[in-house]
């Protein structure tokens, strides 16, 4: 499908790449998938030629094979460098694996990943337990290199890879009374240490949710990669949610459910704290956070001389695409 981003997000057509390297490009792919070679090879080829300093590790198989058809640059943001892959698999909030920024790099690698399986319930006429691999079975992955800004006022820019939810909504084929998706995060405590501690005020599992539209606009990503490989277990593999013009927070991780349900559902961080987190959370430099301002940003990596700090853009630059979602709503008080 073909997604058009209009000014701020417009993907240029010099960021297209040429269809004879492109091509080139896809048979040798494929060419390394036929004849043998070690599963890992393709991405391990395309995270190294797309994003130098990038080390893959083996990919699955069904993972492998997508990314030969894979569309690259499906949406550019405009003039916008990438956040460097260490800072963004370093730096991260998964309160599953513990508080502080570093946690996430330093334990997720407990999660099991392999196999994966979601369960797809509630008002819909294909419920069932699917794989990942059949989950992402009708899709082609595309990259998408979105703005992140998380909600404590820290921003990236990531190559995300993966499909449009409304594809898989459109697949499993909900029905007319459910108005939200409900999504939930793997509750391993075993494999998760900070679900573990008695400190915690989170009520595990981790939960999210969207309204029907919103999860049906073309540019909220089921994701299941990034810089060209698959995603890190810090920074919510297999499977995560990406809603570029929301707060971070929202883009949940490690997704083990998708309910589709009648009623908004309570979602984690508006439970705990709903003067502080809204369900919508939608990125806007003019409603402030109780504890500090949301006007401006900072973009990392930063450093002691250039703290990179900029200012923030509604719908975190999306307003053209979703502006339109918020219409009837005051966003000061729909926040």
């Amino acid at each position: 499908m073909l997604i058009r981003i209009p000014a701020s997000g417009e993907c240029r057509e010099s960021d297209v790449t040429p269809e004879a390297a492109y091509l080139s490009r896809r048979q040798l792919l494929r060419g390394a998938i036929l004849s043998g070679a070690v599963v890992g090879l393709p991405s391990l080829a395309i995270a190294s030629e797309r994003y130098p300093g990038v080390t893959a590790e083996p990919a699955p198989t069904w993972f492998a094979d997508k990314l030969a058809s894979a569309r690259w640059q499906a949406v550019v943001p405009d003039g916008e460098p990438v956040t460097p892959y260490a800072d963004a698999t370093s730096y991260n909030n998964f309160y599953e694996f513990g508080p502080n920024k570093g946690d996430p790099a330093r334990h997720a690698s407990a999660l099991k990943v392999e196999p994966w399986t979601v369960l797809v319930d509630g008002d819909v006429e294909r419920p069932g337990r699917y794989s990942l691999e059949d989950l992402c079975s009708e899709a082609r992955l595309e990259e998408r290199i979105y703005r992140l800004r998380c909600v404590e006022a820290w921003s990236m820019v990531i190559p995300w890879l993966g499909f449009p939810l409304a594809d898989l909504v459109k697949r499993v084929q909900p029905h007319s009374a459910a108005k939200f998706i409900r999504f939930e995060t793997a509750y391993r405590p075993e494999e998760m240490r900070g679900t573990r501690s008695g400190f915690a005020l989170i009520d595990w599992p981790y939960v999210e949710g969207l309204r029907m539209d919103e999860a049906m606009h073309p540019l909220t990503l089921l994701a299941v990669g990034m810089y060209g490989r698959t995603l890190p277990n810090q920074n919510g593999a297999p499977l995560r949610l990406v809603v570029p013009w929301k707060y971070g927070f929202k883009s949940i991780k490690s997704i083990v459910r998708i309910s589709f349900v009648r009623d908004q559902p309570a979602t984690t961080w508006q439970s705990m704290a709903p003067e502080e987190y809204g369900f919508y959370a939608n990125v806007n430099p003019k409603v402030s956070h109780p504890r500090w301002s949301q006007a401006r940003e900072r973009r990392l990596p930063g450093s002691l001389f250039n703290t990179n700090v900029q200012d923030t853009l509604l719908f975190n630059g999306y307003a053209e695409q979703v502006a339109g979602l918020y219409g009837s709503m005051d966003l000061g008080k729909d926040y």
